[in-house]
C-alpha cells in the first residue's frame, strides 16, 4: 500500500523545533504572593480507589496538556534566560570529597562491547578501582567542548538538552581506601569523586543484601529541564532516568555485575535512603509563577538499583526488613549543604502536581531479584568495529545533524534491533515480553514499549513504515487498534525471532521530519522511530506511579540505540520534540491505550569542525 493514505488529516504549519509560543498570560512574581500555594506532601501508603482515580486523572491531564501539536506547542518559556541557567553540577558544600581513580585514556581492560550481550565476564570484587570504573563508564564526564567564548561539558549518560537533571548516590558497605564504614555518598561527576554524606548503621548490608552488593540511587532535579523545556520537562527528566539506569547497567556488566531496580520501595524510603529529606517541603503554586524559589531545586527520588555479582543464585530482597532499617536513616548525621543552582526560577506547577501523583507507595514485602540471563541475538560480529565497552560508552555522542546520504546494510539494521529486544534470543518458541536481556533486565516489569519505524536508507529493506512489537502478547491488540489497511508482513531477511512488521511502503522522509517537529535530523538518517507505550491500561492495572517508569523504559531502549549506533560506526539522537497525536493518527491509534513517548534517529552524523574537544579530566574550573 502507499503511504499517501496515511498522511495526517490536519494542515502542517512550519515551526522550528526549538521555537516556543509566548505564554497566554504574564507570569506573576512569586514574591508578591499573588498565587495560592499547596505544600508537597509525602506519599501515603494506603490509597482508596477514589484516590487512585484522582492520581490517574492528574497524570493523564499532564500527559494530554504537554502534547505538542501542529498548531501549538506545550507551554514553555519564550526564549532562554541565560542569566538563570541552572548549574549542571550539584555539590554538597562542606561534605568530605572522596576522590576516585581515573582510568588511563588507553584503558583496554573492559570487555568487547558486543560480547556483553552474549554473557557477562566473571565478577570483580568491590574496590575503589572497580567503583571508580563503574562511575567512569556510566555517569562521569566524557569530554569538554569549546567554541568561541563558550565551553561546556558532556557526560557518558545522555540528557535532553545536555541539562542533566539526574543525580546519583552510592549506598555501600565499607570499601578499602574509600571508607571504613558503610556509607552514603553523592557522585560528583565534574571531580569524578564521591561526596561523603553519612555513615549508615552497621549490619544494614549483611541483613538486607547479598554479599558483594551495593546500591545506586537516582534522583531528578526537575528545574534543570524545566528551565528550557517548560511543562514537558517532566517527560524528559524520566527519559534521562532511563538513560542513567541503562548506563549503570552496561558499566556494571563490564565488571561482571548484574543490576536490578528495587521497585518495592516507596517514595519515602527512597528519600530516606539517599538523604533527600534535607530538602525543605516545596509549596506548589496554583499556576505558573516566576521568582526566586530555592525550594524548587529539590531532588525527587526516582529509584534505587541493586548492583550485585552475576550468578549470585536466588536473591530475595526482604523489603520489610529494609524498611525497618531505613527508619533509622532520618536520624543519621548527614553532611553537606546542597548548592544553589539558579538565582531565579519559573515554577510550572503541573510538573510538581504530577510528581506528587506518581509518588510510589511501598508495594511489596519481598522480591526475587535474580532473573535468568538471556543472551541477545547475533547475526554477525562484522557489524561491530571491535570496540571495547569503555570506548563505546565514553565516545558516544548525540548527533546534531545527519548527513542525508549514509546508508546501512540490512544485516546491521536487524542486528541493532536484535540487541534491543527485551527477552533476548528467542528459544523454544519463547515470545518477547519478559525483560531478561541486557540492559532491560534491570527493569522488574514486562516490556510495555514498542516502536514505529520510518526506514529511509537501509539497503535491502524497502523504504516505508514498520512496526516493531517488543512484547508479543500485545500483538493482536495492536493490530486491531491500528489501521486495517496495514500489511503486517515480515520484511525479507528478517530473523525469525525479530518481531518486525512492514506496514506500508513509501518515502517516509518528509513524514518523519514533520512528525518530529519539522526536524530534518529525523529524515536525514538511515531510519528513525517513535517509541509507543501501552499507557492507560498499564496505569489502570498498576497505578499512576507507572507513568514515569514507562519513560524510564523508553530511556533504557534509547540508551541501547545510542550505544549500538556508535558501535557500528554511525550516531544516534533522541528526539523529545514530536507531535504526539499526529503520530497516533498515522497509525490509526485512538484514545490513550497506546501513546508515543520518545523518538529517535540513527544515521551518519554531520560533525561541526568549529567545535573543539577537550579531555574530560582535568577539565576547566567552570560549572558548565
Amino acid at each position: 500500500m502507499s503511504l499517501i493514505h496515511c498522511r495526517p488529516p490536519v494542515s502542517l504549519h512550519h515551526h522550528h523545533c526549538c521555537r516556543r509560543h509566548r505564554l497566554p498570560f504574564r507570569l506573576p512574581s512569586a514574591a508578591k504572593r499573588l498565587v495560592p500555594f499547596i505544600s508537597m506532601s509525602t506519599s501515603s501508603q494506603e490509597t482508596t480507589l477514589e484516590e487512585k482515580q484522582e492520581l490517574l486523572t492528574q497524570v493523564l491531564k499532564y500527559h494530554n496538556q504537554t502534547k505538542h501539536s501542529f498548531t501549538n506547542y506545550a507551554r514553555g518559556p519564550h526564549g532562554l534566560d541565560w542569566a538563570n541557567q541552572p548549574n549542571p553540577f550539584r555539590r554538597y558544600i562542606s561534605a568530605p570529597l572522596l576522590h576516585l581513580v581515573h582510568p588511563s585514556s588507553d584503558d583496554h581492560t573492559t570487555p568487547r562491547y558486543s560480547s556483553l550481550f552474549n554473557s557477562l565476564p566473571s565478577p570483580k570484587p568491590i574496590s575503589k578501582i572497580t567503583i571508580s570504573q563503574l562511575f567512569y563508564n556510566s555517569l562521569a564526564l566524557s569530554a569538554w567542548k569549546t567554541t568561541g567564548f563558550s565551553t561546556w561539558s558532556l557526560r557518558v549518560n545522555p540528557s535532553s538538552g545536555n541539562l542533566h537533571p539526574t543525580e546519583a548516590y552510592i549506598i555501600s558497605p565499607p570499601i578499602d581506601s574509600l571508607c571504613d564504614d558503610p556509607f552514603v555518598a553523592h557522585y560528583a561527576p565534574k571531580e569524578h569523586a564521591l561526596e561523603f554524606r553519612a555513615r549508615i548503621p552497621a549490619g544494614f548490608f549483611e541483613e538486607c543484601f547479598p554479599e558483594g552488593s551495593f546500591l545506586i540511587g537516582l534522583s531528578s532535579i526537575f528545574w534543570r529541564e524545566a528551565w528550557k523545556y517548560g511543562e514537558r520537562a517532566f517527560r524528559y527528566c524520566n527519559h534521562d532516568v532511563g538513560h542513567a539506569v541503562a548506563a549503570v547497567s552496561m558499566a556494571a556488566a563490564g565488571l561482571g555485575w548484574d543490576v536490578r531496580v528495587l521497585d518495592g520501595l516507596g517514595y519515602e524510603e527512597l528519600e530516606k535512603l539517599m538523604g533527600l529529606e534535607i530538602f525543605p517541603e516545596f509549596s506548589i503554586p496554583s499556576r505558573p509563577v516566576r521568582g526566586r524559589m530555592p525550594g524548587i531545586e529539590f531532588e525527587h527520588p526516582d529509584c534505587v538499583l541493586l548492583v550485585f555479582p552475576k550468578n549470585s543464585g536466588d536473591i530475595k530482597v526482604d523489603y520489610e526488613k529494609m524498611r525497618l532499617a531505613l527508619s533509622e536513616f532520618s536520624n543519621l548525621q548527614w553532611k553537606g549543604k546542597p548548592n544553589m543552582l539558579s538565582k531565579e526560577h519559573i515554577c510550572w506547577d503541573i510538573i510538581y502536581r504530577t510528581a506528587e501523583a506518581v509518588k510510589k507507595p511501598s508495594t511489596r514485602t519481598n522480591e526475587l531479584v535474580s532473573v535468568p540471563f538471556r543472551s541477545s541475538g547475533m547475526i554477525s560480529e562484522s557489524s561491530y568495529k571491535g570496540f571495547n565497552l569503555s570506548e563505546v560508552v565514553r565516545k558516544r555522542r548525540s548527533a546534531v545533524d545527519m548527513d542525508g546520504f549514509t546508508v546501512m546494510s540490512r544485516e546491521t539494521f536487524y542486528q541493532i534491533l536484535l540487541h534491543c529486544l527485551p527477552s533476548g534470543r528467542g528459544e523454544s518458541g519463547q515470545k518477547q515480553g519478559r525483560q531478561l536481556a541486557l540492559p532491560f533486565r534491570s527493569l522488574p516489569w514486562d516490556c510495555e514499549v514498542h516502536a514505529v519505524l520510518f526506514v529511509h536508507r537501509v539497503v535491502g529493506v524497502p523504504n516505508g513504515l514498520y512496526f516493531w512489537v517488543r512484547n508479543e502478547s500485545h500483538f493482536n491488540e495492536l493490530r486491531r487498534a491500528m489501521r486495517a489497511e496495514f500489511k503486517w508482513v515480515k520484511p525479507d531477511g528478517c530473523p525469525n525471532d525479530l518481531p518486525l512488521y512492514e506496514l506500508a511502503r513509501g518515502d517516509c522522509r518528509e513524514l518523519s521530519k514533520r512528525l518530529s517537529c519539522h526536524q530534518e535530523i529525523a529524515s536525514d538518517g538511515c531510519f528513525s522511530l517513535g517509541m509507543v507505550a501501552r499507557l492507560e491500561p498499564t496505569l489502570q492495572e498498576r497505578g499512576a506511579w507507572m507513568y514515569p517508569r514507562l519513560f524510564w523504559e523508553t530511556g533504557v531502549l534509547g540508551q541501547v540505540l545510542y550505544l549500538e549506533a556508535h558501535a557500528i560506526g554511525v550516531s544516534a539522537t533522541g528526539i523529545g520534540c514530536f507531535f504526539d497525536d499526529p503520530v497516533h493518527e498515522i497509525l490509526g491509534l485512538r484514545g490513550l491505550k497506546y501513546q508515543s513517548l520518545y523518538h529517535f534517529t540513527i544515521g551518519g552524523p554531520v560533525v561541526d569542525k568549529r567545535i573543539m574537544s577537550l579531555p574530560a579530566y582535568p577539565g576547566p574550573s567552570i560549572d558548565a
